[in-house]
């Protein structure tokens, strides 16, 4: 039987270990970088990944960080 499971995380990470994960994972997103942490985890093909605030890309935080 298949389970859906939803939950809402948040964490605060440094610019140098974003690009750092972003890199090793080859993903140019949050998104992409959440759901190929996910699924390398618990190995699930199925995968919603939402950014509700904060940056999804590195130009986001480019942007962000230097106005």
């Amino acid at each position: 039987m298949d389970v859906r499971i939803k939950t809402n995380v948040s964490f605060t990470i440094t610019g140098s270990a974003l690009e750092d994960a972003m890199a090793e994972y080859d993903e140019l997103s949050m998104v992409g970088l959440l759901k190929e942490i996910i699924d390398k985890a618990v190995a699930v093909d199925d995968i919603e990944v939402v950014v509700t605030e904060g940056p999804n890309t590195l130009e986001e935080y480019d942007t962000a960080t230097n106005g």
